[in-house]
């Protein structure tokens, strides 16, 4: 939404957050984006968290701005869940052109996609895994377990400064190579490791923001993980095994609502 809107007429639009396994019909005070009043709109046994917006895009040139938005919209979704355990979130910015009476009718046309996709997230949360291995670790495993490595690392000891830096350069394109076999091998392996664990197991394959904790190290694997509560403390634990492993270090967080694992599409 513009900042400032000027004398451009814009429809009426409704600002949606999530759906909850709740037919009450609530105010949750001004909890919103820009501190706007966010309420419920329900049928039968669910309802719409919402708050009335213009039906225009929130859009600003400022970060800082667009940080305190997100923010906020991740902050009601994170209230709506404690006040009541499951609900579908919706991403940054989901605007319906209309009123109170469109979003009732959007309910009902899909309620049962909507009752379908609070049963398969009923008392489960999102949780984000990636894995990390040392690099010196990394490669001395690889070279371990690769004869022709370990031939070449050999050769380039002895051999004379020229020929040397050829057979460096052939080494370090054939370590590249069984580096890349080696960390699919391992995040397979890993995978395995967890997959009792969780009910739904998504691999994240645009992980490219490491935490400075970890720089240094290589990714090995991410994961996105529908957990039931009631397994959640099993998977701390199988995690806990694997940070423990020399060179190898979990990260994990959450709880977070299921934005991974909602499936939603109006018809």
């Amino acid at each position: 939404m513009n900042e400032s809107f000027g004398n451009v007429a814009i429809q009426e639009g409704r600002y949606l957050y999530a759906v909850i396994n709740s037919g009450a019909q609530l105010s949750f005070g001004d909890i919103g984006i820009n501190d706007q009043k966010v309420f419920t709109i329900s049928y039968e046994d669910i309802a719409a968290v919402v708050h009335s917006c213009q039906a225009e895009a929130y859009k600003t040139n400022d970060n800082d701005k667009a940080k305190e938005w997100i923010l906020a919209h991740n902050y009601v979704i994170d209230y709506a869940s404690k006040q009541f355990g499951t609900v579908l979130p919706f991403a940054f910015d989901c605007i319906i052109r209309g009123n109170d009476e469109t979003i009732k009718n959007w309910l009902t046309r899909n309620y049962e996609k909507l009752t379908r996709e609070l049963e398969k997230v009923e008392n489960k949360a999102e949780y984000s895994i990636q894995f990390f291995c040392d690099q010196e670790r990394l490669h001395a495993m690889v070279t371990d377990s690769d004869l022709e490595l370990k031939e070449m690392k050999d050769k380039m000891d002895k051999a004379s400064k020229g020929a040397a830096f050829l057979i460096k350069r052939q080494f370090e394109l054939k370590m590249k190579d069984a580096v890349t076999v080696e960390i699919s091998m391992l995040a397979n392996d890993l995978c395995s490791k967890i997959k009792e664990h969780v009910e739904i197991l998504k691999v994240d394959k645009n992980t490219t923001q490491i935490p400075d904790k970890y720089k240094g190290m290589k990714p090995v694997a991410a994961f996105s993980c529908l957990v039931h509560n009631d397994k959640i403390e099993n998977l701390g634990e199988a995690l806990d095994v694997i940070n423990k492993l020399d060179g190898f270090a979990v990260r994990f967080t959450g709880p977070w609502a299921p934005f991974s694992f909602v499936e939603v599409k109006d018809d």
